[in-house]
């Protein structure tokens, strides 16, 4: 019979070490009984008193109730005896050392004991599940469940289907890593390095090779893959902290099997013939005192001059491959290498910001340079040759092209979760109409309410001009009360900007005068391009700020320094403007919307509720008496502590990954 993920009660977990203690931790947190088998009893013993200590620390810090974690204590018990393990099992999964031998060996004895119908499962990161299933008995039921370390503490879990894993065995251990409280990506081949090793492999084995070709130094590849790349660690601070007896192990067992993979660099190989692991010996790409196993030093500045291609492009190549032989889907391998690497974005994401163009241009330098290795993977050529070469083409491996909604002067461009609203009166430097403000309010009203849109960012088109102010051209002859009304109207209309629920960004553009500086100022952020000039200039005219501009001036840069700019109708540079605090950031002109739209994708990547309410209680702290805003605050914290947001970033801290907020 199959067995569903729900009908899993009891556990056995073969090993009781780094890997196998953690995961009996994951069963048993999940609700199920768990016994730990290992060879000796002090390995058991040890074992059993990492996962009190673990949970220990879990309740301590809140992540679950003392309750639950004493009562995931009692569900787990420690043996030497691989019968009392097996027999009711429902569920085995075994977490040996990484040695194909000795798994087997294991496996073909647990095969007589378990019960008919139990799902085996094994924790390898790297050796084939055919083959470990064929050891056994049950190849239908057999499915590798590869955990990342530590378990309880790392969301990522990938299963990985064997030449034989039936469907339902498939869908049984996806559906235990949802009761895992795992996210589950599929390997739908039973490839060398599944999908994360098969992505890390060739990028670290790149990183150790930049040493021995005299590419680089360790602390150039790390401090470019910290602070330019954004990894959360250098890759080879990485492979110190992994062992580096690990990495190079795995690269040869991947080659072993695929040398198309992993180049195995001597660097690699010379540390461990001599020993020098990493951490654990005190020794590998850096040095550690035994005293205190703190990080190496890593100089921002480092890195400034190395391209991250000549590290990263052999994994985009494996990346593509994994794609173009179906392995997995696109979002899986990303998800991979978000959650079991901590990638600020999927490595297919990177590849086509970076460009596949240029990742190519990379491999084929290399493979004049270095031989075969490095050819280019045929889908990258193919997209290349098609032009989908990346975000900058609007395709690459992700499709970016954007809807685009044509008014009559505004235009509203999105690509999710970003979207533009531009003022499109470039031939009048896009100065304001009452149905240029009509269309911009409609425009962020709907945006306002589009889930898939999280920042929403405001220019002008053109290159001179993000709005030079009113037409006054267009107000014709109307009466004073007729212009009263419309100043009133664009007030309220700008109120609407400030009560968006979501972030709303002024990309300033080149000049931004009269109401264009009102629209801006109404604003959460503004950004200005360096030949950017700003100001309330309607006293030049013989006139006032009429739509809002004495109100927001005054309470953002102070009220001496805003009489002195509206009396003396100032226009200021991006420098200056900068300075006064008038503008939040200036980005060079040839960068300016890339920059904008970088700054936007971090804001876009924040919790949507905490980020709506925080506007508003920002905004009260300067509209009202100080106790409105503080009720406000208080109110909003209350209300955000029980949404999901706030319990997946509390979950991703305590898991150090990066969360993934949905607005809910």
């Amino acid at each position: 019979m199959n067995m569903n993920a729900d009908d899993v009660k009891s556990v056995a977990v073969l090993g009781a070490g780094t890997m196998g203690h953690g995961i009996a931790e994951v069963a048993s947190i999940a609700g199920m009984d768990v016994r730990v088998y290992d060879i000796k009893p002090e390995f058991v013993s040890a074992g059993l008193e990492k996962i009190r200590w673990s949970l220990s620390k879990l309740a301590e810090k809140k992540a679950m109730t003392e309750e639950a974690a004493a009562a995931a204590h009692r569900r787990i018990s420690g043996t030497c005896d691989l019968r009392e393990a097996a027999e009711g099992s429902d569920l085995v999964i075994e977490a040996a050392p990484e040695d194909l031998a000795i798994k087997k060996d294991l496996f073909s004895r647990v095969d007589a004991l378990a019960p008919a119908g139990a799902i085996f499962a094994s924790n390898t990161s790297t050796l084939p599940i055919t083959e470990l299933a064929a050891a056994t008995g049950r190849g239908s039921s057999f499915v590798g469940m590869h955990f990342f370390n530590p378990p309880p503490l790392m969301p990522l879990l990938e299963v990985i289907r064997g030449n034989g894993t039936s469907d339902a065995t498939m869908k049984a251990a996806v559906g235990l890593g949802a009761r895992f409280g795992k996210k589950v990506v599929v390997c739908r081949k039973d490839v060398p390095g599944f999908i994360v090793n098969r992505v890390l492999g060739p990028l670290l084995n790149e990183a150790a090779w930049t040493l021995t070709r005299g590419e680089a130094t360790a602390e150039q590849v790390d401090s470019m893959a910290i602070y330019k790349v954004g990894l959360p660690m250098g890759l080879l601070e990485l492979a110190d902290y992994t062992g580096i007896d690990t990495v190079y192990k795995a690269g040869e067992a991947v080659r072993s099997r695929d040398p198309s993979n992993v180049l195995v660099a001597p660097a690699l190989k010379d540390k461990f013939e001599r020993g020098l692991y990493g951490r654990k010996t005190g020794e590998g790409f850096y040095r550690y005192s035994k005293e205190k196993w703190g990080r190496p030093t890593i100089a921002r500045e480092a890195g400034d001059a190395l391209d991250p291609l000549v590290v990263f492009c052999p994994a985009v190549n494996a990346a593509s491959w994994l794609v173009r032989n179906d392995v997995c889907s696109l979002e899986d391998l990303d998800m991979s290498v978000k959650l079991g690497l901590g990638f600020p974005e999927g490595i297919l994401r990177l590849a086509d910001g970076w460009g596949l163009d240029k990742v190519t241009a990379a491999l084929s330098a290399k493979r004049e340079r270095y031989g075969d290795f490095y050819t280019p993977d045929p889908l990258l050529e193919d997209k290349v040759g098609r032009g989908e070469t990346g975000n900058s083409a609007g395709k690459g491996f992700y499709d970016y092209r954007r809807s685009e909604t044509v008014m009559k002067e505004v235009v509203v461009r999105k690509a999710p979760p970003l979207a533009w609203v531009v003022l499109n009166r470039p031939h009048r430097l896009n100065t304001l109409t009452d149905a240029l403000v009509k269309e911009l309010v409609a425009a962020l009203k709907d945006l306002d309410s589009d889930a898939s849109v999280r920042v929403i960012m405001i220019r002008g088109e053109g290159e001179r001009a993000f709005s030079a102010g009113a037409d006054l051209t267009s107000f014709g002859d109307a009466s004073p009360a007729k212009v009263f009304d419309l100043a009133r109207g664009w007030y309220d209309a700008f109120t609407q900007i400030e009560r968006t629920g979501k972030p709303v960004i002024a990309a300033i553009n080149g000049l931004a005068f009269g109401g264009g500086c009102e629209l801006a100022l109404a604003c959460d952020f503004r950004l200005a391009s360096s030949d950017a000039q700003i100001g309330l200039t309607e006293t030049g005219l013989g006139l006032i700020p009429g739509a809002g501009g004495t109100q927001r001036l005054a309470k953002m840069v102070g009220l001496p320094r805003a009489k002195e700019m509206i009396f003396l109708a100032q226009r200021l540079a991006a420098d200056e403007a900068l300075k006064v605090g008038l503008v939040n950031r200036v980005f060079p002109k040839g960068e300016f919307d890339d920059r904008v739209s970088e700054f936007a994708a971090k804001l876009a990547k924040q919790p949507p509720l905490s980020l709506k309410f925080a506007k508003r209680a920002l905004d009260a702290s300067t509209q009202g008496p100080a106790d409105v805003g503080e009720l406000f605050e208080a109110a909003g914290f209350g209300l955000l502590l029980s949404t999901q947001d706030a319990s997946e970033g509390i979950s991703a801290m305590l898991g150090k990954r990066e969360p993934e907020f949905k607005g809910e």
